[in-house]
C-alpha cells in the first residue's frame, strides 16, 4: 500500500471516530482521549490533525457536505414540503452527522463561531437558492420585491434560530430540540410564504 493511501486510510478511521464521539456526545463532551478509546492511536490524530477543534471542523464540514448531497441528489429544489422532508429523513437516517450539524447551527460554540458560520455558508446559500426558487413563482404584493423577500427569510431565520439556542431552550435536550425546530421549521415557512389572513387583506 502506498504512503497516500496509508495516510488515507488513517485519516478515514480517525474520522469515523470523531463522528461517533462528537455526533453522541457534542463539542463539549467529545475528547480525543475517548476517540482514542475507539481503537485510534492519539500520535496519528495530533500529526494529521493539530487539535479537537480542528477535529471537530472537518467533521461538521463532512456532515454539512452529506446534507447538501442529499439534497441537491433528491432535486427537490422546487418543492420546499419535500425539502424539510429530506431534513428530517437526514436526521432519522444519519444521527451522528445530524447531531454535529444542528448542534453548531442551533448550539454552536462561541470560539469556533466564525470558522463555524464558513462551514456552513455552502449550506445557507443552497437553503436561500431554494428560497428563490420559490418565490419566483409566487406573485409579490406590489411594492415588494424579491430582495425584501430574501431580507425578510434571513431576518426570520436568524430569529427562528436564536429561539432554539436560547435560554427559553436551555433545558431541552438537544435531540428533542432538533426535532421540535425541524417539525415548527414546516409551519413557519407555510406562513412566510402564504400568510395567516385568509385572502391576505386587511380589513
Amino acid at each position: 500500500m502506498k504512503r497516500t493511501e496509508r495516510t488515507e486510510l488513517t485519516v478515514s478511521k480517525i474520522l469515523e471516530a470523531a463522528l461517533a464521539e462528537f455526533g453522541t456526545k457534542g463539542y463539549a463532551k467529545g475528547t480525543i482521549n475517548n476517540i482514542c478509546k475507539r481503537g485510534i492511536n492519539k500520535g496519528l490524530i495530533y500529526h494529521n490533525f493539530k487539535n479537537k477543534d480542528a477535529l471537530y471542523l472537518v467533521c461538521l464540514e463532512n456532515s454539512c457536505r452529506k446534507l447538501i448531497s442529499m439534497i441537491q441528489e433528491s432535486g427537490c429544489a422546487s418543492d420546499p414540503l419535500q425539502y424539510l422532508k429530506l431534513r428530517m429523513r437526514f436526521f432519522t437516517e444519519c444521527p451522528n452527522e445530524a447531531h454535529i450539524f444542528f448542534e453548531a447551527v442551533l448550539q454552536p460554540q462561541e470560539k469556533l463561531l466564525d470558522r463555524i458560520n464558513e462551514v456552513l455558508e455552502p449550506f445557507e446559500e443552497m437553503n436561500e437558492k431554494i428560497y428563490r426558487h420559490v418565490i419566483s413563482g409566487l406573485t409579490l404584493r406590489d411594492g415588494i420585491t424579491e430582495e425584501d423577500s430574501i431580507a425578510y427569510f434571513r431576518q426570520m431565520q436568524r430569529m427562528f434560530n436564536g429561539y432554539f439556542s436560547s435560554p427559553a431552550c436551555r433545558n431541552t435536550a438537544l435531540e428533542d430540540r432538533i426535532k421540535e425546530h425541524e417539525l415548527t421549521l414546516s409551519k413557519l415557512l407555510d406562513f412566510m410564504l402564504y400568510g395567516i389572513a385568509k385572502g391576505g387583506t386587511r380589513k
